[in-house]
């Protein structure tokens, strides 16, 4: 379970850096590194210094502890050789009470020289047959005497005991041991050495000094590590950024360009980025940016040109195909007339050749169109009143197709927008045409005409395909849809649904006498028409519903004009 909460503490973790931008990760890197380095630095250093410091005060100990031992072992012999001259009792005197030996009872250090020259604090304890003899504390000039609890007196009588077997001169080399003596309220440094007479003398410095210094040492690496994280920070953060400028820099023009219409004509393409040094990563990125989009513009550049090429010949082709094309049908159209008895084979041949031959020219008419539109021929641009055009085109469907339902919404005054006409009048016939033969008799044809603001209509709703072609006009503008209830069109089919030959009789029922008439050229004239129109098609299809919604820019306040309102 434990390692199950670390694996998902160390996925979020990894998902958190994840999110962030690289600058991010790598001041967090950082700072994270610095953190660690300076947690490193701080132990150690602290436990450099206490070891230094306990062993200067091992160093002191050892010393004071040479000087009290020789100090107590010369006082004893003192006192011993005052019993035995008699002097006992006499004022200076050492006093023996109850009996005992006298330098069992005397308090020293206090009372005595030995605490000269010893360090302050310094504890001095005499023990003796397992009973605290002696004990006292230098104090300066007030030395006192100690008061130890029975924790303390078992903790001090565990103390291992060095034997100067050897009579060497102090200082002895015995080991110091850290205790904590509550009934001083200090830890000390002990050391513990056996006397000539059978008693242990037990000396000590308090580690108050050390601890001290210890706390100052940590209170100062808690105020300067923070400090420090903070200037590591800011200065991490300014220098990341300023290295990674290159690489903003890289990435604002990868957006520029990939906000550029690619898939359109010629386009023109920023220039390279500055940072192209090879000996950094980043200017390798540089480098390898500019030979991509040197690559990109090559191609394009040859794209632009085969397309101008294509333009070129198509639209050659269309108008030198228009000549012959009449001289057909009108040669058609003579033989036909003919006075004298044709055969009917022939006669059929010749309406076939007739028939043919017209399609044929508007094939030619309507690829030269697209020619023209592809090489950005400029369109009429007039006031047209959209509204009339929708009645005469919806009238003109109406009469081709009564085996429909047709529906026309429209608002109460006129909608005019700026254009070509004509053009614009073979975008709703080319529209209403196909929504009449990809529906079954009987299905409802609904044409509407609205104005609107930039933002058009609701979400599509579960289960509709949608695809758009152009970018919605922005402020006011006229919306037009034509809606259907047939069959709807395969999403699949939707992505292609404006390209050059794309026919939809897969998808949507198809009226058997309009086969073969189509050019499957209708759907892309209305894109392009639309598009020099400065508009979009947005279509939206599911089973039982198609529409095809046109938003095209308002006229600026003509005479009459009414103005745009939410839809």
């Amino acid at each position: 379970m434990s390692g199950g909460r670390r694996a998902g503490g160390n996925g979020r973790w990894a998902r958190w850096l994840a999110g962030r931008t690289l600058s991010a990760r790598l001041i967090t890197g950082v700072l994270l590194l610095l953190v660690g380095a300076c947690a490193v630095i701080g132990v150690v250093t602290y436990v450099a210094i206490r070891g230094s410091m306990v062993s200067a005060l091992d160093g002191q100990l050892r010393s004071a502890s040479g000087t009290y031992a020789s100090c107590m072992e010369q006082a004893d012999q003192d006192i011993t050789g005052a019993a035995q001259h008699g002097l006992a009792g006499q004022p200076g005197s050492w006093h023996q009470p109850g009996g005992g030996h006298l330098a069992d009872y005397q308090p020293p250090p206090n009372g005595t020289s030995c605490n000269r020259g010893q360090p302050q604090g310094m504890l001095g304890i005499r023990l003796k047959g397992g009973v605290i003899t002696n004990c006292g504390i230098v104090n300066g000039a007030n030395n006192k005497t100690c008061h130890l609890s029975a924790a303390d007196t078992k903790a001090i009588m565990a103390l291992p005991v060095y034997q100067d077997s050897a009579h060497q001169p102090p200082p002895w080399p015995s080991t110091a041991h850290t205790v904590n003596l509550t009934s001083l309220k200090d830890d000390y440094r002990l050391t513990a050495i056996a006397g000539r007479d059978g008693d242990i003398l037990i000396t000590g410095l308090p580690l108050d000094t050390v601890e001290t210094t210890l706390r100052q040492v940590a209170l100062a690496a808690l105020i300067v590590v923070p400090s420090v994280l903070v200037l590591a920070g800011v200065l991490g953060t300014a220098l990341v950024r300023l290295s990674l400028r290159p690489l903003r820099r890289v990435a604002a023009t990868a957006a520029r360009v990939a906000e550029l219409p690619l898939d359109s004509g010629e386009v023109s393409l920023p220039a390279g980025v500055p940072d192209s040094d090879p000996r950094t990563e980043v200017g390798r990125v540089g480098a390898a940016f500019n030979r991509m989009l040197y690559h990109v513009e090559r191609a394009l550049g040859r794209r632009a040109a085969s397309e101008a090429r294509l333009r070129r010949f198509a639209a050659d082709a269309s108008h030198e195909l228009r000549t012959p094309l009449s001289a057909i049908r009108g040669y058609a159209e003579l033989a036909i007339r003919h006075p004298g008895p044709v055969p009917d084979d022939v006669a059929h041949a010749l309406r076939r050749i007739e028939s043919e031959s017209a399609r044929m020219g508007v094939l030619v008419d309507d690829l030269l169109l697209l020619a023209r539109l592809d090489a950005g021929r400029p369109l009429e641009r007039e006031p047209v009143d959209l509204s009339r055009l929708v009645i005469d085109t919806t009238s003109d469907a109406r009469v081709a197709r009564s085996d429909h339902r047709w529906r026309l919404d429209l608002p109460g005054e006129p909608v005019m927008v700026e254009g070509d006409e004509h053009r614009l009048h073979q975008v709703l016939a080319n529209l209403l045409s196909n929504a009449g033969k990809h529906t079954p008799p009987g299905s409802t044809i609904s044409v509407a005409l609205a104005l609107g603001d930039a933002v058009w209509g609701p979400a599509p709703a579960a289960g509709t395909s949608a695809v758009q072609r152009g970018a919605v006009p922005a402020g006011p503008r006229v919306e037009l849809s034509i809606t259907d209830d047939g069959p709807g069109i395969p999403p699949e089919l939707l992505p292609e649904l404006f390209e050059r030959f794309t026919r939809g009789e897969a998808g949507r029922a198809r009226d058997a006498s309009a086969a073969g008439k189509s050019t499957g050229l209708g759907l892309a004239i209305v894109d392009a028409v639309v598009a020099a129109h400065g508009g979009c098609i947005i279509v939206t299809s599911r089973p039982g519903m198609t529409q095809f919604a046109i938003l095209l820019p308002l006229l600026r306040e003509p005479a009459g004009q009414p103005q745009a309102s939410s839809v």
